[in-house]
């Protein structure tokens, strides 16, 4: 049975991941997405927003694939049904992707595991920028 990472794992890896692919990034701004997409932006990540339909949000060049992104990321950020997860899953590990984050209520258990068995860092069913603020404080700023 997958568990998350402790805290201090979780600490460590919003420390040091920089560049952050938010799949499922929505162009709306009252949507989860796009307001936690802002908060990560706002402490200095370069968020790369992965979505099927828009060409530019939160002033940002979007991708259709997390594979497509030049230069890679450090981190998957998922906002994708359960059922979708699979799939991103296997775009996070042919992107060759650090760590992978499934937000709230984002669960598929086998796609974790499989990730975690190819070296990822998986977090799932937690909320970035709530593990943020309580670990890191809402004013640390990456560097």
């Amino acid at each position: 049975m997958f568990s998350n990472p402790g805290p201090d794992e979780i600490k460590a890896l919003l420390e040091r991941a920089r560049r952050v692919a938010v799949v499922g990034l929505s162009p709306k701004p009252h949507r989860d997405s796009n307001r936690i997409a802002r908060y990560l932006l706002e402490r200095g990540y370069e968020v790369i927003p992965v979505y099927p339909r828009e060409d530019e949000i939160l002033g940002q060049k979007v991708y259709r694939r997390v594979q497509d992104i030049p230069g890679g990321v450090d981190l998957v950020d998922v906002f994708r049904r359960s059922e979708q997860l699979a799939a991103v899953t296997e775009e996070a590990l042919a992107a060759k992707a650090p760590a992978l984050w499934f937000q709230l209520e984002c669960v598929d258990e086998t796609a974790a595991q499989r990730a975690r068995q190819a070296g990822l860092s998986v977090v799932m069913d937690r909320c970035i920028m709530v593990d943020h603020a309580a670990l890191l404080g809402r004013s640390w700023k990456a560097t």
